[in-house]
């Protein structure tokens, strides 16, 4: 017993270093390992698959909105940043340069892509010509480098796995529709499928995204009370079609501006759910993104292995055919209270136990990772009790993480309050704004939080500004974020 124990003790719990807690986490439920690479990360595939489920249920999203994939190249010419000006200033602190190959210097300097505006607005020049090509609907799914100074795995790295959707419309109504619309196709794929609330609005402009007109965010709360930026959609308006010349021929057969588009989540989501539904015991995944769902555990002793390792075998095959992400763990150098504490630390959702006894009364023992509950199920009925106990874990992990994100959601009407309340205990804030940069620095200066966004909904709108006490423009959520 002391073995399975130490087991969990070589995670640190979160309340003692909540920083330490994560990288212990990722590392021992294998998920990823360092690269020679500095900020650079390799995907085991423990890891690596909650990225794959992740990438088909929003590819499906995407596609049945009438996007297509297509893929651009990594290298982008020098001059393309020159165009964008504002775009250029936001992404040269983290630009990595290739100057040289083959053993030669390149005319042209080229960077790696820390993100696709340029290259793709210059192929879009190409391509958009009528209002008949329009509206164009791509996305990509890609690796971007941004040569981070301090890096976190999963969060924060130099190299990162995104999608990132690029669109061209005929007019601002349809492209701010577009922009709108994918924003809360990332709202019901974040709370639906990873089970985390989210805040939906608008960024500052101090926030937005490089060259864009508005940006707009969802905002998630980790354990620790910081923040994650979990998605962002922007509306260019016509600043990359005018800097690229993206120009189309309009019904009245006069020469326009494309109005464009650009979306985009991360592999920071993974660390995302890492932080938001993990515990002391190690990793906690919601069903619907785990890559094991259920993890089957023979037991009871050697003379009656055979027997129940046998039926163990014939219920997996059932679960596996009715399409439940299932294994089986019929190892013997290991004990039963050894692999409980594993697959629990592992994040699997739904633990399932078999031995002589449950052979003889046609049952199982069925755990949640989440609860603890435990349900004594038929086997004949078990294929729905499974899928009915993924489901209520699902639900759980989503109310349980909007409960904590409203338990640490704050309302505050002057910088001492939200001072004494970063110092006290991190979390959301909600303040007013006046709508000056001075003020909103002022606030990241005094406490170390950013604004995350203007919310759509608020429970309360605040009258005057928490620094310089002027009538408020907005009620904005601050928080420290990663």
């Amino acid at each position: 017993m002391s073995k399975d124990k130490q087991f969990v003790k070589e995670i640190t719990p979160q309340g003692e270093d909540f920083s330490r807690w994560y990288i212990d986490v990722i590392k021992k439920a294998d998920l990823m390992d360092y690269s020679p690479v500095r900020g650079c990360i390799v995907f085991k595939p423990e890891g690596y698959e909650i990225w794959e489920l992740m990438q088909r249920e929003l590819d499906a999203k995407f596609k049945e909105t009438g996007h297509r994939n297509a893929y651009f190249p990594l290298f982008i010419p020098e001059s393309f940043f020159q165009k964008e000006k504002e775009h250029v200033e936001g992404f040269n602190p983290e630009l990595p340069w290739v100057t040289e190959a083959a053993g030669e210097k390149l005319e042209e300097r080229l960077a790696i892509r820390p993100t696709s505006e340029t290259m793709i607005g210059h192929m879009y020049a190409k391509w958009i010509q009528s209002y008949r090509d329009l509206p164009l609907l791509v996305n990509q799914w890609a690796n971007v480098v941004r040569w981070e100074k301090r890096t976190l795995p999963f969060l924060r790295t130099s190299e990162f796995l995104w999608q990132e959707g690029h669109t061209a419309h005929e007019t601002e109504e349809e492209a701010r529709e577009e922009t709108m619309r994918m924003l809360d196709i990332y709202r019901a794929f974040v709370e639906d499928f990873l089970s985390i609330p989210v805040i939906v609005g608008q960024k500052t402009p101090s926030e937005k995204f490089a060259g864009a007109r508005d940006t707009y965010s969802i905002e998630a709360m980790m354990k620790d009370g910081r923040a994650v930026q979990a998605g962002t959609s922007h509306y260019m308006g016509t600043n990359f079609a005018e800097a690229f010349d993206i120009k189309f021929l309009d019904r009245d057969n006069q020469l326009q501006f494309a109005h464009t588009t650009s979306w985009g989540v991360s592999t920071r989501l993974i660390g995302a759910l890492i932080m938001v539904h993990g515990d002391d015991r190690g990793l906690n995944l919601p069903p619907k993104v785990a890559p094991t769902q259920l993890i089957m555990i023979p037991i009871g002793p050697a003379k009656t292995r055979e027997q129940v390792v046998a039926k163990a075998d014939e219920l997996y095959a059932e679960l596996k055919a009715a399409g439940i992400r299932v294994r089986i763990d019929d190892r013997t150098d290991q004990s039963p209270g050894w692999k409980f504490n594993e697959y629990e630390m592992r994040g699997v959702p739904l633990r399932l136990e078999i031995g002589p006894r449950d052979m003889e009364n046609g049952q199982v023992v069925l755990v949640s990772r989440h609860s603890g509950e435990k349900r004594i199920v038929q086997q004949d009925r078990l294929i729905e009790e499974v899928r009915t106990m993924l489901d209520d874990i699902q639900k759980q992990m989503y109310e349980d993480a909007k409960s904590f994100m409203q338990d640490n959601f704050k309302s505050v009407d002057t910088l001492d309050e939200m001072r004494g309340m970063m110092e006290q205990k991190r979390g959301f804030v909600l303040a007013g704004w006046c709508g000056s940069d001075a003020c909103e620095h002022t606030v990241k200066e005094e406490t170390g939080a950013t604004s995350r966004n203007i919310p759509f909904e608020v429970s309360e709108h605040k009258s005057q500004c928490l620094v310089c006490e002027e009538n408020a423009k907005h009620t904005v959520v601050f928080a420290r974020a990663y």
